[in-house]
């Protein structure tokens, strides 16, 4: 068919150009700096004392398989605070075990109270309260670090202006598309907030493996500003907090906590609504920036698949398409190297287009902040 540059033509043609430099503009400027730049050298460490803080909700059987790992980490100096969050289990009974056995293991207890319900922050406060020293390294009852010198290459990255320190945590890998889809939303997740600190623009951090000074915590009157949420105890910290100068990140395989995926959909779907419900909380200048990007990359692919459907112009679009996958593919071929998913790479552009539909999805139906619940 010959082209011919109709109205349609023309309107589907500019669209798809804008929505093309959009997102070739946060491919070379933003991810970019994160998949090729050299990794950064170490701060100036003290191996200062740590405390590891640990809220666990009914994980008896996470805490006597995983717990032990990070009770014996290549480390100085350090203690675990286990935030026995109003456990029904026998949580309790392998906690006061293990204290036998290992003596940098501290537990918090909870009793449960009908009159008056709390959130994980709330666990958090206790525990980091009772900790003994400025370093805390959080993470979750369900991760395992991946080697014996989490916490020293955690530690590494604090020098004299360093407050907080972004680290990374994937999930184990499995078989099914569920599994895969949720790693490559971890890693977008993840290319997405290395790649803001690393721009200069920090917005958050996960739980399962982020570290910061006590001293930032209570300066700040801790979740004070968002207490009301049962969500946001990392993210909200981290964007309220963070800025170029006091924010690191930490991406080497030594320092990564892996952690359990979710097996069902049903399952997945309630943990990301939890997750995402508190975006909304999220300083301007975040919220605009994600937003653009997940916006242009569905407008883009609406229009491949339009002209497709009208063949429109279809081989000049067709053309735009390839090219902005191979600028895509080599980006994520990169950066996924970096944060140990290579496996999913070869279809790469397939996950981009089904995860910015599930994030416009997400959007549209996620819950109010308050009304969910951690655990």
């Amino acid at each position: 068919m010959p082209i011919e540059f109709t109205p349609l033509a023309i309107t589907l043609l500019s669209v798809l150009g804008v929505a093309f430099l959009v997102n070739c503009g946060y491919l070379f400027l933003l991810y970019n700096k994160f998949a090729f730049t050299k990794e950064h050298q170490p701060g100036i460490t003290k191996n200062e004392p740590v405390s590891i803080i640990i809220c666990a909700r009914n994980e008896a059987e996470n805490l006597q398989a995983k717990l032990p790992a990070i009770l014996e980490q290549d480390y100085p100096e350090f203690e675990v605070v286990v935030v026995n969050d109003c456990s029904y289990d026998s949580s309790i009974d392998i906690l006061e075990e293990m204290t036998s056995k290992y003596e940098n293991l501290r537990i918090v207890h909870l009793e449960e109270n009908d009159k008056y319900k709390h959130g994980k922050k709330f666990a958090l406060t206790l525990g980091i309260k009772a900790s003994k020293y400025d370093l805390l390294l959080l993470t979750d009852a369900d991760c395992l670090p991946l080697s014996n010198r989490w916490i020293a290459k955690m530690m590494e990255n604090y020098n004299g202006q360093t407050e907080i320190v972004l680290g990374y945590s994937p999930y184990v890998r499995k078989s099914g598309f569920l599994n895969k889809f949720i790693r490559f939303e971890t890693f977008m997740t993840a290319l997405n907030y290395f790649s803001f600190a690393l721009a200069g623009k920090p917005y958050m951090g996960v739980g399962r493996n982020l570290s910061y000074r006590k001293d930032l915590f209570f300066r700040n009157k801790g979740f004070a500003s968002h207490m009301h949420l049962l969500s946001g105890d990392d993210d909200l910290f981290v964007n309220a907090h963070a800025n170029a100068v006091n924010t690191r990140i930490e991406i080497s395989e030594e320092a990564t906590m892996l952690s359990e995926p979710k097996e069902s959909f049903t399952d997945f779907w309630r943990q990301k609504r939890r997750h995402m419900s508190v975006g909304k909380y999220y300083k301007p200048y975040h919220k605009i920036m994600l937003s653009i990007r997940t916006l242009a990359t569905v407008v883009f692919y609406g229009v491949v698949i339009a002209s497709l459907i009208l063949q429109v112009n279809y081989q000049i679009i067709l053309g735009i398409f390839v090219l902005y996958l191979i600028f895509l593919t080599i980006t994520y071929k990169k950066a996924m190297q970096k944060l140990q998913v290579p496996d999913l790479w070869f279809f790469s552009f397939l996950y981009d287009f089904i995860y910015n539909l599930y994030l416009v999805l997400m959007t549209l139906v996620k819950p109010a902040a308050s009304k969910v619940r951690w655990k």
